[in-house]
């Protein structure tokens, strides 16, 4: 009994050490910092229980995103990722007065586009700091150099350069943080600093400096880091120079990302260092030469990534010495040859891309491999032959694109029931669809455009597939649909359908039971009357073309369709005028009239459409004068040639900064020579012909008239005198001639521009049609 106060005070002094209560300073401080700032639970897609459950009864070392040191009671480490924190942290906050901190993450919030505050570099224990994605903007606080015991840190934002690091700030803070393991600044601005000033810390793991306007030559020093394992560099234009050999480079190297730059030169050849990595990534480069045999038996490798260089020869037939690869993508490069068949002794992979190459030759007859195989896309190659009954059997196979090759024969049975994504367009297949298609009740892509198919398919079969989102048939040989009248077709999530050169005479009866369909083809059919009212009330629709039918349908009956971007009836047999109301589809981008027997005039409101790029209304019998209500626009061509437009041409055209073709030509506009469209600085084709234009052609003063022009025309009108010798030489655009220009580095763009109809020209007397402006003309 007389020793119960010892064990007494045994438990007490042992309570005391396993459960301390928050330091009163902390907790004070904490509530205060809690006050400051309001909970948003909508700007983070996933919010954990933070700040809210923060209250003073309680032990602030229990609360949410809360760790105290066990004996002081300090606290040392918050946590509010996807808090919903929102407001801003000004530099008197009592955060800062947390001075045992040492972890702080803070990522996931929005903080109102304020600076970074400069306290930050109070933090002296500080060794893991992420205030990533939290809407922070502004100049890097230099005082954050001063947190040089930090280990990592991660400043990685999603609206680019919205963080701006100056160069002595990014000196200071790499020169002092030498501890460093992980930074991560993606999007950051680096743009004042350059490769030379990277003085990295030889203990980086991962460095993360995608997108930053990181400029300058990759050095030796960034890929020689003895422990670096992550390194990415992606999407830094300004980054040249090449890839010099990596014997240096830290065999623990795990992910070599460096795509999206502007590195050239043949891919190093030693690689028999890098026994750990597992993602190469030289996508978008300039790179040349072959593929290192070396590069593809490393033995964890599993993901190659060279699309887009210059890599030419033949696909090294070391491959299937490797068995780890993942994911091949070489897609735009100058691959030849064949497809090896060893690429089946490939068991892990799972994505396999060879597009846009010169492979040659069948696929091979059989393979062994291919089961995990989930993407194969050979698209645009020179590969003949049948195609083999293997890629219609892969078990796992989820897309499959052979388009743009020279496949000939039948289409096998299908039995790859995985498929989401078959694509065959642009080939030489005959015969009948394959009734198999039809058992792919997962299909979300079906394009079987541009080959010889015969035969006749009821239309109902399709909407079997009730995930498809894109079904492409147009120019399919002899093939033709059948459409029962009394049927409603349903495809409920149908996005594309394209049905153009299908010798169509009516239109299928889609009504609503497509409620999400953007984009409908029905070009170059024999449909003829009015377009159905079903058409009309779909108000999902993007994009409509119905060029080259027989269509009587009134313009403005387009106008219900107020989203509608792209709308193509030309080459119709349209009357009557063009209403007002066709401004109603507020979201116009391409406007195509043209080749019709439209008359009346031009409607004003038309001009000022805000989205307006390609207005085309030639070879009609529009009347009147011209609209003169062009204010500054993105209008990119217009084409009013072979119409009844009389008066002067609208000086307002002269706000088009943007126009790059502007053919009036065959009209009977009456005006001296428009010297203020001089001044626009993107004009290539300029076409007045056929008018009754007079007077001399002077000059307006600027440093270089028409700087872009290719094609001038002004044949056929009254002018009078010669056109100046200052004029002529200031056509800088049509002295440097390029033939045969190779683009080294393959774009995906829209092509300019976007559609332009064929331009008659006047050279030597001699009237000819232009279908692209290859040919650089100016005849008086």
């Amino acid at each position: 009994m007389g020793m119960g106060w010892l064990f007494s005070v045994f438990l007490l002094f042992r309570f005391s050490f396993s459960h301390s209560w928050c330091h009163p300073h902390d907790k004070l401080a904490l509530l205060h910092f809690k006050a400051s700032l309001t909970i948003n639970v909508t700007y983070c897609d996933r919010v954990y229980p933070t700040i809210e459950t923060w209250e003073n009864e309680t032990d602030c070392c229990s609360w949410s995103g809360v760790t105290c040191h066990p004996i002081s009671s300090h606290v040392t480490a918050l946590d509010l990722t996807c808090g919903g924190l929102q407001g801003k942290i000004n530099a008197n906050s009592t955060l800062f007065t947390l001075s045992h901190m040492q972890s702080l993450n803070l990522a996931f919030n929005d903080f109102s586009n304020s600076q970074i505050p400069s306290p930050i570099g109070e933090f002296g224990s500080l060794t893991h700091l992420n205030l990533s994605f939290s809407n922070f903007k502004g100049e890097i606080p230099p005082q954050i150099s001063h947190l040089s015991k930090l280990q990592s840190l991660d400043l990685s934002i999603d609206d680019w350069f919205q963080l701006r690091w100056e160069e002595g700030t990014w000196k200071r803070m790499l020169q002092n943080a030498t501890d460093l393991r992980v930074l991560d600044l993606t999007r950051n601005n680096l743009s004042s600093t350059s490769m030379r000033s990277l003085n990295l810390s030889s203990s980086l793991i991962t460095l993360r400096l995608r997108e930053t306007r990181l400029k300058g030559k990759l050095s030796d020093d960034i890929l020689c880091l003895p422990n670096l394992q992550h390194l990415y560099l992606s999407g830094n234009f300004d980054l040249h120079g090449q890839l010099q050999d990596l014997s240096c480079a830290s065999a623990s190297l795990n992910v070599l990302e460096i795509s999206y730059c502007e590195l050239d030169g043949p891919i190093p050849d030693c690689f028999s260092n890098l026994t750990h990595l597992t993602l190469f990534d030289l996508s978008d480069n300039y790179f040349n030469g072959s593929i290192p045999p070396s590069l593809l038996i490393l033995p964890r490798l599993n993901s190659l990534l060279l699309h887009y260089n210059l890599v030419s020869g033949k696909i090294p037939n070391v491959f299937h010495k490797s068995n780890r690869f993942e994911e091949l993508d070489l897609h735009f490069n100058n691959i030849e040859g064949e497809l090896p068949s060893t690429f089946s002794n490939l068991q892990h992979l799972i994505y396999l891309d060879i597009s846009y190459n010169k492979l040659e030759g069948p696929l091979p007859n059989k393979i062994s491999g291919f089961s995990n195989l989930t993407g194969l896309l050979l698209t645009d190659n020179l590969l003949n032959g049948t195609i083999p009954s293997w890629c219609f059997a892969l078990p796992s196979l989820v897309s499959l694109d052979l388009s743009g090759n020279q496949f000939t024969g039948g289409m096998p049975a299908i039995s790859s029931y995985s498929l989401q994504s078959l694509v065959l367009d642009g080939n030489k297949l005959q015969g009948n669809i394959s009734e198999s298609v039809f058992n792919l009740v997962n299909l979300t892509h079906l394009q079987l455009s541009s080959n010889n198919f015969s035969g006749s398919v009821n239309f109902s079969l399709f909407s079997k597939f009730q995930n498809l989102e894109i079904l492409r048939l147009s120019n399919s040989g002899q093939l033709s649909l059948n459409f029962e009248s009394s049927v409603n077709y349903s495809f409920s999530r149908l996005l594309e359908l394209d049905l153009s050169s299908m010798g169509l005479t009516e239109f299928p009866k889609l009504s609503r039971k497509i409620p999400v369909l953007e984009t409908l083809l029905l070009s170059n059919n024999k449909l003829n009357g009015k377009v159905p009212n079903w058409l009309h009330e779909m108000d999902s629709l993007l994009e409509v073309s119905l060029a080259r039918n027989f269509l009587t349908t009134p313009v403005d009956q387009f106008s219900r369709n107020y989203q509608l971007k792209y709308l193509d009836v030309s080459f119709n047999l349209l009357t009557g005028g063009i209403s007002s109301s066709i401004c109603n589809a507020s979201f116009l981008q391409d406007l195509d009239l043209s080749n019709n027997k439209l008359t009346g005039t031009i409607p004003q409101c038309l001009v000022s459409l805000p989205f307006l790029l390609v207005l085309s209304l030639d070879s009609n019998r529009l009347n009147g004068t011209l609209p003169n209500t062009f204010a500054k626009n993105i209008l990119s061509s217009l084409q009013l040639n072979d119409n009844l437009f009389e008066g002067p041409l609208p000086e307002s055209l002269s706000n088009c900064m943007q126009l790059e073709v502007l053919n009036l030509g065959n009209n009977q506009l009456e005006d001296t020579f428009p010297h203020w469209l001089q001044t626009l600085p993107n004009l290539v084709v300029l076409v007045l012909r056929d008018n009754k234009l007079h007077g001399h052609i002077y000059i307006l003063r600027t440093e270089s008239g028409f700087p872009s022009l290719n094609i001038f025309d002004i044949s056929s009108n009254n002018f009078i005198g010669p056109i100046p010798e200052d004029y002529i030489q200031s056509f800088e655009s049509m002295k440097n001639v390029v033939q045969d220009e190779v683009v080294p580095k393959p774009q995906l763009y829209m092509e300019w521009p976007y559609r332009i109809s064929p331009i008659t020209v006047t050279t030597k007397g001699a009237i000819l049609l232009f279908k692209k402006n290859s040919n650089k003309i100016c005849e008086h």
